[in-house]
């Protein structure tokens, strides 16, 4: 399989999580890819999306999708205007507590994942790996 990438954007709400999630759904059925890495990536992608437009002033988000052929690795990227890096949680979050899981979350998902600053836009991105498989 040759690999193949996809980039949309967003403005930087709340309700964009859900088009995040509708999009990258159409798009890894598109791709064909399994069930469960597609359910794992719409999560993803809803939690750095909504993360990206809770904890940033940003304006607009960048998603990008790229699948590898080979390692059927799939990357999601998520560029927004942040500054700061983003880590790994330090603590989880209390069963009372509404904030506080999202990058749990991705850590638990996600078979790698980090931050950096961003070549697309002014800012920073936060990028999720998978393995896609059969």
């Amino acid at each position: 399989m040759a690999r193949r990438e996809y980039w949309f954007g967003l403005p930087g709400l709340r309700t964009s999580a859900r088009s995040a999630r509708d999009t990258v759904r159409d798009r890894l059925r598109a791709w064909k890819l399994p069930g469960d890495t597609c359910c794992d990536a719409v999560l993803l992608v809803s939690e750095l999306t909504t993360n990206a437009v809770l904890h940033t002033d940003s304006g607009q988000v960048l998603c990008g999708l790229t699948l590898t052929g080979e390692e059927r690795r799939l990357r999601i990227e998520l560029h927004d205007e942040g500054s700061t890096p983003v880590r790994p949680p330090e603590r989880h979050a209390g069963p009372g507590e509404e904030n506080g899981r999202g990058l749990f979350l991705v850590q638990q998902l996600a078979d790698s994942w980090g931050s950096a600053r961003s070549t697309r836009v002014e800012g920073r991105f936060v990028w999720a790996e998978l393995t896609a498989h059969p």
